[in-house]
């Protein structure tokens, strides 16, 4: 079981050609899923009888840690009515999706009879345990315990970030195979009053959120859910959607349930969960805010991905593929480089510096340890396409007066800059973007 899965896209995305776009100069890339698995954002999986699987390389698993972060962030660090929790992904308990020891299953029900069979199957399956769908039911069970900690106010939310488990979909062959997912959840806890305003603002909420990491924000959009697609006890839905190059998708969806799953998980018992609502004790209405940061990670790739379109002195035209993540997202902040020259002591200031950004929290890539030699312009184009945002060169200018070069990967503009200054300098540019 690995995560979400995204063959289909990598699929459609090798057959893409790039569509023209108004800029002549700046196109949006549609086609790129090689340049992604290239680069070590998304790996290709095992191929087997369930099919070709995607996960996710060096720099994919830090850019997926990075967009989890300023989920949590947003979400939960910086709203003071909203607390994390943490649940197990299985439980005894009637959910559908079960784990079974295969080898020990083969073992118990060699040679039994049919009607021993279907009773055995039927006794393993009550009683082993059920893999979770989605964090919600995690959430309504730690209400309880939350509403004695707040003292019974409301409006407040539980957040969680995990794995859940879905049937693979769209394939005859892949019946009774799971997918993980990496979900992010708030459940928020309202008066019933308030409840519709609440889901209105967790909707701009969100669609604010994705949008202030993109390079084209318009690419993310909301809709209601219609009537006829709202999941048991929902009374309204809303979708965060991204428009990939085969189509929308759901990135997050918020639902309105009323009080009914929270009585339901509390076996109806009123008195446990009332809440108060200024003077009076009601019932909470429960949403729920479920993102599928798979999914979120990929609409972030494929939304940063362009194609610039470049000259060289001959008057020849070229493409060069640019991954404009967004600083805070960008799993590598600098790449360091060393010219010509003195190599040792070339080195030995970028260890130095080296370590002095990842004191400061700042992700570095160490290129001076490749040996092998790379013009500029080659380090650029690599340096590009993994989205590092800064590239900075030690050369021997930097041991004679301390001056480096540094090269911004959304402008191409180098500049010269004392050694002494590049720490601050990074520091300010990502917190800046971060308060954007």
């Amino acid at each position: 079981m690995l995560t979400y899965c995204m063959r289909k896209r990598l699929f459609l995305l090798s057959r893409e050609t790039l569509k023209p776009s108004v800029s002549p100069q700046h196109r949006r890339c549609e086609s790129g899923g090689s340049m992604l698995e290239l680069q070590h954002y998304i790996s290709p999986g095992r191929t087997g009888r369930t099919g070709r699987r995607s996960t996710y390389g060096p720099l994919g698993t830090e850019l997926k840690r990075n967009v989890l972060q300023q989920w949590w962030t947003a979400v939960v660090s910086l709203k003071p009515h909203v607390f994390g929790i943490s649940t197990p992904c299985s439980t005894i308990d009637g959910g559908t999706l079960k784990i079974v020891d295969g080898e020990a299953l083969g073992e118990q029900l060699k040679d039994l009879p049919e009607a021993q069979l279907k009773e055995r199957l039927h006794k393993l399956f009550q009683h082993n345990q059920s893999l979770r769908t989605s964090l919600l039911q995690g959430a309504l069970e730690q209400f309880v315990p939350s509403i004695e900690l707040l003292n019974r106010k409301m409006p407040f939310g539980l957040a969680e970030t995990g794995l859940c488990y879905q049937p693979e979909p769209g394939r005859a062959d892949t019946i009774g195979c799971l997918t993980e997912v990496t979900k992010a959840s708030l459940v928020w806890f309202c008066s019933p009053r308030t409840s519709s305003q609440w889901l209105d603002y967790w909707a701009r909420q969100r669609l604010q959120w994705w949008r202030k990491f993109a390079l084209g924000p318009s690419d993310f959009s909301i809709c209601d859910v219609l009537s006829e697609e709202l999941e048991e006890g929902a009374s309204r839905g809303v979708k965060v959607l991204y428009q990939f190059p085969s189509g929308s998708e759901t990135l997050e969806t918020l639902w309105s349930f009323g009080d009914t799953k929270l009585l339901k998980t509390h076996h109806d018992s009123r008195a446990k969960v009332l809440c108060r609502d200024g003077r009076r004790s009601v019932v909470p209405h429960v949403l729920s805010v479920s993102a599928n940061m798979d999914r979120g990670v990929l609409a972030f790739l494929f939304n940063s991905l362009q194609h610039v379109q470049k000259g060289d002195s001959k008057q020849r035209h070229y493409q060069r593929k640019v991954l404009k993540l967004h600083p805070t997202l960008a799993p590598v902040k600098v790449a360091l480089d060393m010219g010509r020259g003195s190599t040792s002591e070339l080195r030995q200031v970028c260890e130095g510096l080296l370590q002095e950004f990842l004191e400061a929290g700042i992700s570095a890539w160490p290129g001076y340890l490749d040996t092998t030699y790379s013009s500029m312009e080659s380090l650029h184009v690599k340096y590009d396409e993994m989205g590092v945002l800064f590239t900075v060169m030690i050369t021997d200018s930097t041991l004679e007066n301390g001056l480096l070069m540094v090269r911004n990967r959304n402008t191409t503009i180098k500049e010269t800059m004392h050694i002494s200054e590049i720490k601050q300098f990074l520091l300010k540019y990502i917190s800046a973007a971060e308060n954007i």
